[in-house]
């Protein structure tokens, strides 16, 4: 009882961050003996879950006893006093306490001058075992920023890590990421672009690793302590392909500026963001100051911060290839994403898991060196406004704008019925693109459909990759010279099928299955599975492919989709950004100009014919893709890039291709109405009944994209188109999704009869 008077008739509020490190320097000998203790920071008393109603600032702590306190269940609360935490890996009972009296830790540390400091034990035992990787994550978008990978080959091996923002030492922009990313000067630093390696730059002389605390934290207590900086550079190559905000939070605010003058307690509690190239989106609590994660010869080591799981939210799901990642203060209020300042904070270069003992829960923690500490001893600068003004995740304005706009341009009142009660499970609202409120890389959580094929399928679905283009008007070689696949398609209609695109390509000596585009298939196939999903009534399944189909058609009409110089010119290197800055960059930071002449091309305008059958689908795709190269030729494009450099460039190149770039998206938001329409009438959609024509559940939606063997993905060598079965052949069960097996044949003259299958296991 004396212990808890004690703590009742103190006043721990006042003491500083220099009080807690002076009386964890004095008391580092006796807590190092003690055979339980791992690991120490400073921070505030953490209070058990179920006593955090208690409104008694001093309500005294259970200290021992059989309930272990962990980061986990306990929280902070306003009222939490200054404290040293320490960590422990076994929590002593009242039984072993008695026995063992001097491996308690000291609820209490005396300082000679009279000071008294008081500590909070937590139980955490280091997780010996990795976690499970996750599968990598695949970013859809050409434009590169804050957010995205970054590797590097040491002795055979491929490092992973996360480039954390632009910076600049007043004369050339690097990226910044984490020491033992980048390695040694000169290294050869890559990133990955919608699933493939790509070289940004190399690394740099300029960096920092470890340095004396009190070289960084002058005047503060620490004269055996290093501070862990961990900053490396990358030179990059062409900043024209990136952009000073970092994917998935947005523009950056100014620094926060912590030093010995600044820094003070408030920072534990405070909610945090991120977005690590190995976990997507991250939300934090700052949990501790100046973790000492290792002592070693007499010396201790220490984080800046670390960050672990938000109150609420769970765990905090940082993994390594986080490594690099900035993190940032979370505004506590907005009107939205674009007005939110996220101010950079710290940069991550590593993490602790650690596992509560015997409910086998693992609980990860980011550690984590303040960014202006980097940026003084690095002497550089953020850049805060490079190319900004693009949504929080950027890359998909153009699909959300055709799938959104299709939506109205459907002529059966069933159907538009359907669709319209649905509009926001295919697509995002104009309101929503104008504010930049954009749904983000996400495989464990619904994404609007129109999508999905980017921000879901790249990750989960290698397969698909293919499916997103056609390089329709590459020459051909041997058999084809000088013959392209769009003049094949249009001269000899037995050339429209996977094994003759397999033929030309192989000619082109393009081995790899990912770059042999097979988009006017996928088309087909997806059309194919929505009239079978209407024949048999199966109405979500019909919306989700319905809002599947809107990102193929999409990218149909993306001229460098369609094209062999999708990134410039053979032999071009200096171009090679010009698909990030024309398809991201320009339809991103001119979105407003982009909706409002779409949605003044397609006023007053619905679907007025139908097709018939999955093959006239993909030869009405086939015709977008015409019409797109047609009316924006990729050399134009290319040309109307060079043109420019700098902050001219994209306004420059909004004012060539902007008018044409809306003629183009308007032409596909009707092509896909028409394909909706047409597979909803050719499947009897007529025959559904009004009451199931409601909004659909997003968790269903969810369910039927995330199932691998719905509308499997398949490269170009394994699709199979079947031909059609005889007339009074048995009406045969199709495989789930859109894998069809034989069905009767259509009276003749009905557009064609063959019906795609994607065939699996090979």
């Amino acid at each position: 009882m004396a212990t808890k008077g004690l703590l009742r008739t103190r006043d721990f509020s006042s003491l500083s961050i220099k009080d807690l490190l002076e009386a964890r320097e004095a008391y580092h000998v006796h807590l190092a003996h003690l055979d339980s203790v791992v690991a120490t920071a400073i921070g505030r008393y953490r209070i058990r879950r179920e006593d955090a109603a208690a409104e008694d600032p001093y309500a005294p702590p259970r200290r021992g006893g059989s309930t272990p306190k962990r980061l986990s269940s306990t929280v902070v609360r306003r009222w939490s006093y200054p404290c040293i935490l320490v960590f422990v890996d076994r929590w002593m009972t009242p039984e072993e306490i008695s026995e063992q009296p001097e491996q308690l830790v000291p609820p209490l540390l005396y300082l000679p001058d009279g000071r008294v400091v008081p500590t909070c034990v937590l139980l955490a035992e280091r997780q010996e075992q990795a976690p499970p990787p996750l599968e990598r994550l695949a970013f859809p978008t050409g434009l590169l920023g804050g957010g995205f990978p970054a590797l590097t080959d040491v002795q055979g091996r491929a490092h992973v890590g996360t480039f954390g923002c632009l910076v600049t030492d007043g004369d050339t922009v690097y990226a910044l990421t984490n020491r033992h990313v980048v390695g040694e000067e000169g290294r050869e630093v890559h990133t990955l672009l919608r699933g493939q390696r790509h070289k940004v730059g190399v690394s740099q002389a300029r960096q920092v690793g470890k340095r004396p605390f009190a070289e960084v934290y002058p005047g503060w207590p620490g004269a055996r302590t290093y501070s862990n900086l961990d900053a490396g550079l990358v030179r990059l190559e062409d900043v024209n392909g990136w952009t000073a905000q970092v994917f998935g939070v947005g523009e950056l605010g100014p620094l926060v500026d912590l030093n010995s003058d600044t820094l003070t307690l408030d920072l534990i509690g405070c909610h945090v963001r991120a977005f690590g190239g190995a976990s997507g989106a991250l939300a934090g609590e700052i949990h501790g100051l100046f973790y000492r994660y290792k002592s070693l010869g007499g010396f201790d080591y220490v984080a800046d911060l670390l960050i672990g799981p938000r109150e609420g939210l769970g765990t905090l799901p940082t993994r390594p290839g986080d490594s690099g990642t900035v993190w940032f203060f979370e505004p506590k209020s907005s009107t939205g994403p674009r007005a939110r300042e996220w101010r950079p904070l710290a940069l991550q270069w590593g993490g602790h898991r650690l596992m509560a003992p015997g409910s086998g829960e693992t609980y990860a923690f980011a550690l984590a060196t303040n960014l202006s500490s980097i940026c003084r001893t690095l002497d550089i600068e953020l850049i805060r406004d490079w190319d900004i003004g693009l949504p929080e995740y950027w890359g998909k304005v153009g699909h959300y704008k055709v799938g959104g706009t299709a939506v109205g341009l459907v002529s059966d009142a069933k159907l538009s019925r359907l669709l319209v009660a649905n509009a926001e499970r295919i697509a995002v609202s104009d309101e929503a693109i104008s504010r930049g409120e954009l749904p983000k890389l996400d495989t464990q959580n619904f994404v609007a459909l129109a999508d999905v094929a980017d921000l879901v399928w790249r990750t989960t679905r290698k397969r698909d990759a293919a499916n997103h283009f056609a390089d329709m008007d590459q020459p051909g070689t041997g058999r084809f010279e000088g013959k392209t696949l769009m003049d094949l398609w249009r001269d000899d209609p037995t050339s429209r099928t996977p094994g003759v695109w397999s033929e030309f390509y192989e000619g082109l000596g393009l081995t790899r299955n990912a770059a042999r585009g097979a988009l006017p298939f996928r088309v087909w196939q997806l059309y194919d599975a929505m009239v079978g999903f209407v024949e048999r009534q199966q109405v979500s399944e019909y919306l989700c492919t319905a809002g599947l189909l809107a990102h193929y058609v999409g990218d149909a009409c993306q001229p460098l989709h369609v094209s062999h110089l999708h990134h410039g010119r053979p032999g071009h290197p200096e171009e090679e950004a010009v698909h990030a800055v024309y398809e991201t960059k320009m339809l991103d930071m001119r979105a407003v100009d982009l909706l409002e002449g779409v949605n003044r091309r397609v006023k007053g305008q619905h679907v007025t014919r139908t097709i018939r059958s999955g093959a006239a689908a993909a030869e009405a795709v086939v015709q977008l893709m015409r019409t797109t190269l047609d009316t924006l030729p990729p050399l134009e494009i290319i040309e109307t890039y060079n043109a420019e450099s700098g902050r001219r460039r994209i306004p420059h190149m909004w004012e060539v291709l902007g008018e044409r770039t809306c003629d183009t998206l308007a032409r596909g938001a009707l092509c896909l109405a028409m394909l909706w329409e047409s597979a909803w009438k050719e499947g009897g959609g007529a025959k559904i009944a009004l009451g199931r024509l409601g909004p659909v559940e997003p968790q269903e939606l969810f369910t039927l994209y995330s199932d691998p063997t719905f509308i499997p993905s398949s490269w170009l060598r394994d699709m199979v188109l079947q031909a059609p079965a005889a007339r009074t052949a048995p009406r045969r069960k199709r495989l789930r999704g859109g894998g069809l097996t034989s069905r009767p044949a259509r009276p003749a003259g009905s557009g064609g009869s063959r019906r795609w299958s994607a065939a699996r296991g090979r």
